[in-house]
């Protein structure tokens, strides 16, 4: 028998409207990033472990619906509501390139070689841009059903993995010939879809069902339906667990066999647009409508699934740098100078260029 735990978080500040994707770095030299994207149109990098604000992305001029590092976590990418998708240096903060598109854009990866982009969005198009030759024309995908929703590279960059607004299904396309080659079934809007970061399952929410599946056959490995509609949904880099998360504000963590809920944490004052895994499984993040990011910590197999931990000396630190550990009902941005953590963090607040720095960050 699970001891169900609730535990007090890692509290992000920053943002001053929805947090709506958030997205983890693998693991380099330096550790490991969190961007997330937000509607108040300003990007951020933090530390993925802290919590701790690295910088904030100032160019776009409306509401930003995705973020994400490329394989080094050097390369940023974001997609926008002011009609663009954006190449960044992730160390200087400055802008490489701009991609203009017809519609809002709605979402936006890295292939795994780090020298392609995908976008999706309002125009019911998907595209692919070469970094390499930002110039030339991309590859465009036609036929989609409705707005791309999610966008995705899969199968070592051959295929794209795309999810659409108010329509059922992932579908898979070939890139070579534009054209659909499988679906995975849903019986509502995928809300949520994640390739795991060996490439051997894709996760998926629909309504109240969190599926997961061979990332190779397209074969339904495991199927369950909550008791609370879920956004998000993201897989523990195991498979033993999977956090889903929704308009309830509560985030839930769940035995990936048994559907078993395990842990449920209360503390965001909103719905709960996005949930993703650490790349250790070490702890998984949720962003809000609230406008914060909450850090939780993951312990699996030694009983003491989902202790909070709360006397360690890493979250009482990270209170000094726009991170606080509390369950409070307010939530003041918090100012104060960053610490750097790793070489790379400490490189970019000593060299920021196109990043606002700390302490003026609205």
């Amino acid at each position: 028998m699970v001891v169900k735990r609730a535990q007090v978080p890692l509290v992000c500040h920053g943002h001053s409207r929805p947090i709506v994707d958030l997205s983890y770095s693998p693991v380099t030299d330096d550790g490991f990033f969190l961007m997330s994207a937000s509607k108040d149109g300003k990007p951020m990098l933090r530390n993925g472990e802290t919590g701790d604000w690295i910088g904030t992305f100032e160019g776009h001029k409306g509401a930003v619906w995705g973020a994400c590092l490329d394989p080094s976590a050097t390369i940023a990418a974001t997609a926008s509501a002011d009609f663009s998708a954006r190449v960044w240096d992730a160390l200087s903060g400055e802008l490489m390139h701009s991609f203009d598109h017809k519609h809002i854009v709605r979402s936006v990866d890295f292939a795994k070689s780090g020298k392609k982009i995908v976008t999706g969005g309002a125009e019911k198009l998907i595209r692919i841009f070469d970094l390499e030759r930002p110039d030339a024309d991309p590859v465009i995908i036609g036929g989609a059903p409705a707005t791309v929703r999610i966008s995705l590279f899969h199968e070592n960059d051959s295929t794209i993995l795309a999810a659409f607004n108010d329509n059922t299904g992932v579908r898979l396309y070939d890139i070579r010939t534009g054209q659909p080659v499988r679906n995975l079934e849903t019986k509502c809007p995928t809300t949520s879809v994640e390739i795991s970061r060996d490439g051997q399952f894709i996760t998926t929410a629909d309504g109240k069902d969190v599926k997961i599946w061979d990332a190779h056959k397209f074969s339904l490995v495991k199927s369950h339906t909550l008791q609370h509609a879920a956004e998000s949904a993201t897989l523990f880099p195991s498979i033993k667990r999977f956090v889903a998360a929704g308009n309830d504000m509560w985030v839930r963590l769940f035995d990936s066999e048994t559907g078993e809920e395990l842990e449920c944490n209360k503390g965001h004052h909103g719905p709960v647009h996005c949930v993703r895994f650490a790349p250790g499984g070490e702890s998984y993040a949720s962003g809000s409508e609230d406008g914060t990011i909450r850090i939780w910590k993951t312990v699996v197999g030694n009983g003491n699934d989902g202790d909070a931990g709360e006397g360690s000396s890493k979250q009482e630190a990270a209170e000094d740098n726009g991170v606080e550990k509390s369950q409070a009902e307010e939530f003041p941005v918090l100012g104060g100078a960053v610490k750097a953590v790793g070489n790379v963090v400490q490189s970019i607040t000593q060299k920021v260029a196109g990043l606002k720095v700390n302490g003026d960050k609205t």
